[in-house]
């Protein structure tokens, strides 16, 4: 396991939520707004079943930091799930319909897939997403990624993503001490792929369809990838995608190779809660 963190900590999130939130709350524009809103969606019900998957084998932990690790996790998933909770009924206040695609998430990804897969295989999935979630926040703290966010996203954001860069291995340090096989690794980070992407891209589609009857009053133009820098739409797919397929199936791969641990520890420091 990996020895080159502090102990982990579950926090309140230091968000605002009564400040409210704008409706393209990303630089003014639907598309990059709607693209951290779609992956958003996915969050509460994606953090239950980290806590499941690793609960389901939380007594088979025997080192002890490891073990106090583990619990910190809960807690920060926890908190997570909730705040993003807190999130969904802002974009309800801004009209969106959001629960039909919600229950049908929810009923695909947990109430089949999931009954479908081993626990082994969950617990392997649940690593390589939080790879995924942990390549998505180290590009949430880089300096001017969310400077154009509202105030309510942004603390939401970079709270969570700085603990996501927390606990990044503590998943993947479970599956290790259950089952250290390269292949249960490789078919859980399969999974992983193909659910974030397909259910991803499916919370898009919901959200901008609902944009639609608003094109007349603001533009399609907005709505365009060409309002989106190109840095960040190269991101989602190399940097997301094709980087963390690259480092996942390196067989000696382990979370703590990726240097980004400094930016969640700056960013707590600046908000006071190291």
């Amino acid at each position: 396991m990996t020895t080159d963190q502090s102990p982990l900590r579950p926090r309140k999130p230091p968000v605002a939520f009564e400040q409210g939130l704008t409706r393209h709350w990303l630089g003014g524009q639907a598309l990059p707004t709607h693209i951290a809103n779609a992956v958003n969606l996915l969050f509460p019900a994606g953090e239950r079943f980290f806590i499941r998957s690793v609960a389901r084998y939380a007594d088979r932990v025997e080192h002890p930091a490891l073990r106090a690790q583990v619990k910190a996790f809960f807690g920060q998933e926890g908190h997570h799930a909730k705040a993003h909770e807190r999130f969904f009924d802002l974009l309800r206040g801004q009209g969106y319909e959001i629960d039909r695609f919600l229950r049908a998430y929810e009923r695909i990804a947990y109430d089949g897939i999931e009954r479908l897969c081993s626990p082994e295989l969950r617990l392997s999935a649940t690593a390589a997403l939080e790879h995924y979630t942990a390549m998505l926040a180290e590009e949430a703290l880089q300096p001017g990624t969310l400077d154009l966010a509202h105030p309510t996203a942004r603390a939401l954001l970079l709270w969570h993503a700085a603990e996501e860069i927390e606990h990044k291995a503590v998943a993947f340090d479970v599956l290790k001490a259950v089952n250290p096989s390269y292949r249960l690794r490789l078919r859980g980070f399969a999974l992983a792929t193909a659910t974030l992407a397909m259910f991803w891209l499916a919370a898009l589609l919901v959200l901008l369809v609902q944009e639609l009857p608003r094109r007349g009053e603001r533009g399609a133009r907005e709505t365009s990838t060409e309002q989106l820098p190109p840095v960040r739409r190269r991101f989602i797919v190399r940097g997301v995608f094709l980087r963390g397929a690259r480092e996942y199936v390196r067989r000696d791969f382990h979370p703590s190779q990726n240097d980004n641990l400094h930016l969640a520890r700056a960013y707590l420091a600046e908000i006071g809660v190291l």
